[in-house]
């Protein structure tokens, strides 16, 4: 007890304590490897420092971004969300279905009203998750795989099975609006990035959800209401789901349940992993996880510009998560 008490005070003269390696790098490894990467980028890869190379960059960002800041919520409180990939689907499958002519089978409806009703699908996945994790006490784990199997399948049912292509001039505003040369879809996701630190720093949500992270049980003990905070995280990461889903859809031009958030769930996790929230909960870094999300991605776009093969780079990917986790692990140990 007196050890652990020790590593928690100042050392004499007010000097304070030595940080070990594995908090700094968890603290800023992240921020390293993408100055790193950016660097190696700018001497080694033809037409890195193109402005069309770095809009084509924040074109692909958002969809994975706005997963990411979800699912760094879902993690904070020591869950996991498996499901956000087939919500993708499920928001981007009702869009298409509604907003398609009755001549390919869909209602004609406006695209506005479609995407409001793909929101309000990814809403839904994210309540019935967080009421099968907070009020029938299910692993989250267990909970979301259950709409990772069955969700895209969902979509599949709501589409017939069949690509639907949309040719809807609102969505090629989505996919090629820019303001000041910066694609609108970025700046939606740099938008959502800042109300959710703002969500978590100063708000009394915020501090709940770091809280039942921390400690459950201290959590329902205080009498913060867990069930509730629980339902409204998932739910965030549903709703966050749906909107990256018809991102994505306006992007392909086409609804395609089989390929829209395809292994999301698996990028999201990485990005906030490396970012520095840990998955046990307790904290949540929604910076490291913006840096993280745009550290993978460049990573992808840099082995591809270098003919590097795809199974290598999800093998690098891998890697990374073993890392991360390692770090973490050696973080907490030395603290």
């Amino acid at each position: 007890m007196t050890a652990t008490l020790d590593k928690q005070m100042p050392a004499a003269g007010g000097m304070r304590p030595k940080v070990g390696w594995g908090q700094w790098l968890r603290e800023r490894g992240v921020y390293v490897a993408l100055a790193v990467l950016v660097v190696y980028n700018v001497i080694f890869t033809a037409h890195f420092n193109n402005w069309d190379t770095i809009q084509l960059l924040f074109a692909q960002l958002p969809p994975v971004l706005l997963v990411s800041l979800g699912m760094a919520l879902v993690i904070g409180t020591g869950g996991i969300d498996l499901s956000v990939g087939a919500t993708m689907a499920i928001a981007s499958a009702v869009m298409a279905k509604f907003v398609s002519p009755a001549s390919s089978g869909g209602f004609g409806g406006p695209i506005f009203l479609a995407i409001v009703l793909g929101i309000l699908a990814g809403l839904v996945v994210g309540v019935f998750n967080g009421v099968v994790v907070a009020v029938a006490k299910v692993q989250p784990i267990v909970a979301t795989l259950s709409l990772l199997v069955a969700g895209r399948g969902i979509a599949l049912a709501i589409t017939g099975g069949a690509l639907i292509e949309l040719f809807v001039p609102f969505l090629k505003v989505v996919r090629q609006g820019e303001l000041f040369g910066i694609p609108y879809v970025m700046l939606v996701a740099a938008a959502v990035a800042i109300v959710v630190t703002i969500l978590l720093r100063r708000t009394t949500f915020g501090y709940r959800l770091v809280a039942i992270g921390g400690n459950l049980r201290a959590s329902v003990l205080a009498g913060i209401p867990v069930r509730r905070t629980l339902i409204t995280v998932y739910a965030i990461s549903g709703v966050l789901a749906a909107i990256a889903g018809e991102i994505a859809t306006a992007r392909l031009r086409a609804s395609d349940p089989s390929y829209i958030g395809l292994l999301m769930e698996l990028s999201a996790i990485t990005a906030v992993v490396v970012g520095g929230t840990p998955l046990n909960g307790g904290r949540v870094r929604i910076l490291g996880t913006v840096a993280g999300v745009v550290l993978l991605q460049l990573l992808q776009t840099t082995l591809v510009s270098h003919n590097i093969p795809d199974s290598v780079s999800q093998m690098v990917e891998a890697l990374i998560i073993v890392g991360a986790v390692y770090i973490q692990r050696t973080s907490r140990s030395s603290t």
